[in-house]
């Protein structure tokens, strides 16, 4: 992970797109972080939660159909809360004040994963090194998949545009069984330093623990309250998992893992072509952006590149300062990638499944000049 190192040049791009960001919130007298909107949003997607959570151990939600029902919405609500409150608060965009989102990141308890692993994974192996072979872990799933050029072709790759689907819906599911520990033992093993605090032992305690916590609140309570049948009871568990798991996975990966996205090599010296601003444009593409409800209701994630950019921006801003950044990108003749709405955010990502199921062309799809790159991969047109 240390040995990477991006490009100084053209940093004059860095500094304009910052200073046009910063003029805009300036000129507006509006801060960068959350305000009331987010709070409302919190509200919806709390609720959307846990009221029908509260409905069936109530025992005032009683048929089979409409516990599964109850189950599924939960799953929306699951994903909505880890989009929409979580992932803001965990970049510390939620709040200006960081106890409000160290407080707010630990909704992600709720969800059944570990927040001090989510950072290091996502804030900064994710957003440090996008797209980066052996950086970047959400190019990296199991070996059934392949996300990068760079990684291992198998013969049953050629299907993984079909069943990739099946196990997007496993995300979460993972986190509450196995990954947070294999992570935490990666991450102890790399000698990355996750809180200020605790140690990994002390982490390790955690972890149980909120697992613990975790099953008893969200499958225990409810095979001893909710009135049907333990197996629908489970069932319903499940459900609700695959829902926030295909909805979460297929929201992150059709902005990276596209037909327009890079992924870059270093040189023998561990240098990348582009500055960091820069490799954001060339390894993200956003989608929807006129779909106001859409974005409201992902987090604002349909703008990947802004958020990429900005991390430290509220998701509540991106819809406004996108247009500042696709007017930068045009201004010194860079990439901005964009789908006009999420179904075609989704087929391209299929194509690039497909793809690389098929191909092993990682000499086409490194760090080439995005003209260059278009006519090797006329194969997306």
């Amino acid at each position: 992970m240390g040995n990477i190192k991006y490009s100084k040049d053209k940093l004059d791009f860095t500094t304009d797109l910052r200073n046009s960001v910063n003029e805009y919130f300036s000129k507006n007298n509006i801060q960068p972080h959350g305000n009331w909107k987010i709070y409302v949003k919190t509200i919806f997607m709390s609720l959307l939660y846990l009221a029908p959570f509260i409905l069936m151990i109530s025992g005032l939600v009683s048929s089979v159909i409409l516990v599964l029902l109850c189950w599924f919405i939960m799953g929306l609500g699951m994903s909505g809360l880890g989009m929409v409150t979580m992932h803001d608060a965990n970049h510390g965009s939620f709040s200006k004040n960081q106890k409000v989102n160290r407080f707010f990141g630990n909704s992600l308890y709720l969800l059944g994963g570990f927040p001090a692993n989510w950072r290091f994974q996502h804030n900064t192996l994710h957003h440090g090194f996008t797209n980066i072979e052996g950086h970047d872990e959400d190019i990296a799933p199991p070996g059934i998949l392949r996300f990068s050029p760079h990684r291992p072709i198998k013969a049953i790759h050629r299907y993984q545009h079909i069943y990739a689907w099946f196990f997007y819906s496993l995300m979460t599911i993972s986190w509450i069984v196995a990954k947070d520990f294999k992570r935490l033992k990666k991450y102890e093993e790399m000698g990355a330093k996750l809180s200020s605090k605790r140690n990994f032992n002390k982490l390790l305690i955690d972890i149980i623990i909120s697992k613990i916590l975790y099953y008893s609140v969200f499958l225990i309570i409810p095979l001893l309250t909710i009135p049907v049948s333990w197996y629908w009871v489970i069932g319903g568990f499940l459900l609700m998992h695959f829902t926030s798991g295909l909805v979460l996975s297929t929201i992150f990966q059709t902005a990276h893992v596209v037909p327009t996205s890079e992924y870059p090599i270093p040189d023998g010296n561990g240098e990348l072509d582009n500055n960091w601003t820069i490799h954001q444009l060339y390894t993200t593409c956003d989608y929807s952006p006129k779909s106001t409800i859409f974005s409201w209701l992902v987090g604002g994630l349909n703008y990947q590149v802004e958020h990429h950019l900005f991390p430290y921006i509220s998701h509540i801003h991106y819809r406004d300062i996108s247009e500042i950044v696709q007017a930068k990108a045009k201004e010194h003749n860079l990439p901005y990638h964009v789908n006009k709405n999420f179904a075609q955010a989704v087929w391209q990502h299929i194509k690039m499944l497909k793809f690389l199921g098929e191909f092993d062309e990682s000499a086409k799809l490194t760090a080439v000049p995005v003209s260059k790159k278009k006519k090797s991969m006329a194969v997306f047109q």
